[in-house]
């Protein structure tokens, strides 16, 4: 037991009800669970909460099209998102929703607290509206043409092909991706969160050492150089949420009352039997004047809520802010994105249907460090580091010693340690590792302990057992060989407890120990009565890693049609001249390009660009921010909407082509200097590359 035992409460990311919970999703809860269980392991007393996040348009619409109710379609989800996590033994004392009578309460207290002390203004708003479904069109259900460069079919807040950014209502021949309808504008009141009353605050606090990574606190500074805006976090009806008090037809946005369920997750857990056994209270955990601690799992793509929005609302409220927001990269599957098409965006509940969930704990564990880095799960080293470590290295050591233990010793370990120095350099081991754990290093606590594994294989090489069995007189020489082997293989797996809690348990049972804490690794295990061994793991077989893939394809031709423009006397012509045929591919129309001169072409400067450096751009999901070599005595800045076609990683060190003569563009997000030229049509974006040979700074021509 540590010397002074620290109370935490943790929480995950709220995974949406509207879908199911795929690898990616994941990363972030395997990596949360094995520091809870590391936590735990040092002997802190740590609870973890979580909850689905369950309100928004999307869901009432998802609800509309599998003809339940929203409260039908929610707990449905909420009943698989709990089967994949205990499938893949996330250990959550709580799970909850945000459709609850306790987020509905502590929601409108919050709100009302920043409402009393200034924090909330209101103001009109001009928005597109769905005539035929009778609601505001949030950005992802209008779709036009874009106002710049008039790519079709662009989304009403960004263009994929050019990187502009723009209102809704600049889009030219709009249309609702719900209904097909033209939307019309129409003025409502909204409500707004004066975020710049925090601003100063916030500074402050997402500068404090240890609360967030230093990556994610100079992305933030972009922010606070740019100035911070009032935050809109109401939504008309119709909408499935809180209605806000006082306003009637007024609804809390859902990440108004999303992260509030992180604290009616923990308020309802409280109030349960276990939570009572706990001892625990709402207030000493989020009372302004806690001493506990607490953090927060989250992804890289939701900071901006989690680091601005989340803290200026609770210190509006008067409650306590978190101790720490650890952030997680995405996941990458055989160095690209998921793709359902491959057979990589995998669900949870497909993986468990082949596979054992300790594989991807144990080589995600492999994988993790405390920076905000994407990891790739490449489906070949998975199954070699698998098999290699866990069959081959640690399982191996037990299974070699256990059977002489069992057949020749009558399941006794030797009274007396033979090798008190390799054993006791393992014990110490442990002081190292458990700061690996407790820093989030996970890939260093697996380096060490896979070290530790080899150096047993090794004495047991040396030793070799199976060889002295065979010379008379030899038997307490073999017996204490293999209880020594023994000893380092449950020392071992006491290290590998927060990332092989159902392995843990086996073995627990074979060694007949009440505990496999990090404080039990003190004790050697001398005169021991052990079980009968049974067989640990199994190795990867490749055969299912390739069922499970197959498993996961999905068609193209099976993805729902979205609704269509709707019809003008223009392409209501072009359309009755094309072949009604559903399995043709329909190609761009450039019947109606407009011809240019020479010299019109010849004003653009094309060049040559190397991609140095690509992330992700807080607070859009269709940029990413790319810096450039252009040949130039200064890297180029520039912003593109192709995130949803490429991993920012994936694009490091590649060549493009930069249109380099275009007038910079002031962004919400920084200053583009230039545009990457792309090729768009239905079935994705396609970033343009010249050949082999070319170099930063050649003219295109």
């Amino acid at each position: 037991m540590p010397h002074s035992v620290r109370r935490i409460l943790v929480t995950n990311a709220l995974p949406y009800a509207n879908g199911p919970i795929h690898l990616g999703h994941l990363l972030g809860y395997i990596q949360a669970d094995i520091w809870v269980r590391a936590m735990r392991a040092m002997g802190h007393q740590v609870t973890y909460v979580c909850a689905d996040d369950a309100h928004g348009t999307a869901i009432m619409l998802k609800a509309e099209a599998n003809g339940v109710t929203p409260e039908q379609q929610i707990a449905q989800v909420q009943r698989e998102h709990e089967r994949d996590f205990a499938g893949f033994d996330i250990s959550f004392d709580h799970y909850h929703s945000t459709h609850s009578e306790e987020n509905r309460l502590r929601s409108q207290e919050i709100y009302i607290k920043n409402r009393d002390a200034g924090h909330i203004s209101t103001r009109p708003v001009k928005q597109l509206f769905d005539p035929e479904k009778g609601l505001f069109l949030a950005d992802r259900f209008i779709k036009g043409e874009c106002p710049k460069c008039s790519a079709p079919d662009q989304y009403g807040d960004s263009c994929e092909v050019c990187g502009t950014t723009y209102n809704a209502t600049e889009l030219k021949n709009p249309y609702s991706t719900l209904s097909g309808a033209t939307p019309i504008e129409k003025e409502s009141i909204h409500y707004f969160f004066k975020l710049p009353d925090f601003e100063q605050y916030l500074q402050d606090w997402t500068r404090t050492p240890n609360r967030l990574p230093v990556s994610i606190a100079n992305k933030l500074n972009e922010w606070f150089e740019a100035g911070l805006n009032d935050w809109d976090i109401s939504r008309d009806a119709p909408y499935f949420g809180f209605e806000i008090p006082d306003a009637p037809g007024k609804y809390f946005y859902v990440w108004v009352d999303a992260p509030i369920g992180y604290m009616s997750s923990f308020e309802n857990y409280v109030s349960t039997h276990a939570g009572k056994q706990a001892g625990l209270t709402f207030m000493d955990y989020w009372g302004k004047d806690s001493n506990a601690e607490l953090y927060h799992f989250i992804g890289k793509d939701i900071v901006y809520f989690h680091a601005l929005f989340w803290p200026a609302m609770l210190e509006g409220a008067g409650y306590r802010t978190p101790t720490g927001v650890f952030v997680n990269g995405f996941l990458t599957v055989n160095g690209q994105k998921m793709s359902k098409s491959r057979g990589t965006f995998i669900k949870a509940e497909t993986y468990l249907e082949h596979l054992n969930p300790e594989y991807l704990r144990y080589y995600f564990a492999s994988k993790l460090s405390d920076k905000v880095e994407d990891s790739d799960l490449n489906l070949d080293d998975f199954i070699l580091k698998v098999n290699s470590d866990l069959v081959g290295k640690v399982v191996n050591i037990a299974s070699r010693c256990a059977k002489f233990i069992n057949t020749k010793f009558d399941n006794k370990m030797s009274a007396l340690c033979s090798e008190p120095e390799l054993v006791q350099s393992f014990i110490d081991a442990g002081d190292d590792i458990g700061k690996a754990y407790e820093a989030r290093e996970f890939s260093t606590a697996i380096r060490d302990i896979m070290s530790l594994a080899d150096k047993a294989n090794q004495y047991i090489d040396e030793k070799k057992p199976w060889a002295l069995a065979k010379i008379d007189g030899m038997d307490n020489e073999v017996q204490d060989v293999c209880s020594v082997g023994l000893n380092l293989f449950r020392q071992l797996v006491v290290y590998l407890v927060p990332v092989l809690p159902s392995l843990a348990k086996q073995v627990q049972l074979f060694f007949k120990l009440d505990s496999m804490d990090f404080a039990s690794r003190q004790q050697v295990l001398l005169d021991h009565e052990v079980y009968t061994f049974q067989p640990l793991m199994q190795r990867v077989d490749k055969a299912k890693v390739e069922l499970m893939v197959e498993a996961s394809k999905e068609s193209l031709t099976t993805t729902a049609t979205p609704a269509t423009p709707p019809k003008t006397a223009k392409n209501a012509a072009q359309a009755a001249a094309k072949p009604d045929s559903k399995s043709t591919v329909a190609k761009p129309d450039t019947s109606a390009s407009e011809t240019i001169k020479i010299d019109d072409f010849l004003k653009v400067d094309l060049r040559v660009a190397k991609i140095i450096n690509a992330q992700t751009v807080e607070g859009s999901d269709k940029l990413l921010q790319l810096t450039l070599d252009v040949g130039e005595a200064e890297p180029r800045n520039v912003f593109s909407g192709i995130r949803g076609a490429y991993e920012a990683d994936s694009l490091v060190g590649r060549l493009t082509v930069l249109v380099a003569n275009l007038a910079p563009r002031k962004m919400r997000f920084g200053v583009s200097n230039g545009m990457v030229l792309a090729a768009g049509n239905g079935e994705g974006i396609f970033l343009l590359s010249p050949d082999t040979g070319a170099k930063p700074g050649d003219k295109v021509s």
